[in-house]
């Protein structure tokens, strides 16, 4: 069974919160020794998570990406200039430029291409024109050929889109927005796709799902005390972190209940406090908590990865 095993790393989505899971993966490469670039035989990553995934899947190490969060984060969200006031802005416009994300992501990949990633990778976007999914995939499949000259950083830019937060990205004749409004947490859409294109069966897969963080954003129970425009009542921001919670919370649930306990691993953790996506001064109190976390998970982290699965 063992040498038989597909192995699936997935990573939320969760803008600056990417630290999270990027230090989970550079604890696994440097405290266990296990290198997650060439570990894994499918990688999967929505919005952040497809930075870390198109990284890893291009051979980039996790303590390069998880460099880029420390040197890049508080740039990438400066607030665009506006007259409007603050709160009034994810109502009227995006709140910060892609340009500065565009250049980092830039100068990691270059002009590589999807065709040219040899293992499978899959970066979740959605199609605000013709209102569907769009998933873009590297070269493993015959049957799919449509993401072949893609720039893998135009792939990551797309699926990094979140409404309210960037602006739409157009790569080639799709406009896309972040791939966190249906696929926040992508495991399932790698389940499926490895069974579907793959020809893998449910029983050889393995799954190791990181999240960003699982924030109980919530609205008052008196939902007749307020107006529910846009930027008051759903707060703007809120909603989208709401609706990509409770979609990574859903996927999460189906996944265990198709997979084994031994077929899958979350690590993840809870916050009583809201968590945002662009507030690049959490930077350190995420890496320690990652930290925490995998202090206190190595053991059942690295017996999921080097043997069977948690119980093995």
């Amino acid at each position: 069974m063992e040498d038989h095993q597909f192995k699936i790393l997935s990573i939320d989505g969760g803008g600056i919160r990417g630290v999270y899971p990027a230090h989970i993966l550079s604890c696994i490469s440097e405290r266990l020794g296990i290198e997650p670039a060439t570990y894994f035989d499918m990688y999967a990553g929505t919005s952040t998570g497809a930075i870390i995934a198109a990284g890893l899947a291009c051979g980039k190490p996790p303590k390069l990406i998880m460099g880029m969060y420390k040197e890049h984060g508080e740039k990438i969200f400066s607030p665009k200039g506006s007259w409007y006031p603050k709160k009034v802005k994810p109502g009227l416009h995006s709140l910060y430029e892609k340009r500065y994300l565009s250049g980092v992501l830039e100068n990691v990949f270059k002009d590589l291409r999807l065709g040219e990633i040899a293992s499978p990778l899959i970066l979740p976007a959605t199609d605000i024109v013709h209102g569907g999914v769009h998933v873009f995939k590297s070269n493993y499949s015959s049957s799919f050929t449509r993401d072949s000259d893609v720039r893998v950083r135009d792939a990551v830019l797309a699926s990094c889109s979140a409404p309210t937060y960037f602006d739409p990205t157009k790569v080639g004749a799709y406009s896309l927005a972040d791939g966190g409004l249906w696929a926040n947490n992508p495991s399932l859409a790698a389940v499926i796709d490895a069974q579907y294109r793959l020809n893998k069966e449910i029983c050889q897969l393995k799954v190791l799902s990181l999240g960003t963080g699982l924030s109980r954003s919530t609205y008052d129970a008196d939902v007749e005390s307020k107006n529910w425009g846009f930027v008051n009542g759903w707060e703007g921001k809120k909603f989208i972190n709401f609706l990509m919670s409770v979609q990574a919370q859903s996927i999460q649930n189906y996944m265990k209940l198709m997979l084994s306990e031994n077929q899958l691993l979350r690590v993840n953790f809870d916050s009583d406090m809201e968590l945002t996506l662009d507030d690049s001064t959490q930077v350190p109190t995420l890496i320690s908590r990652a930290d925490r976390d995998f202090t206190h998970k190595s053991d059942l982290i690295k017996n999921f990865l080097s043997t069977g699965g948690i119980n093995a």
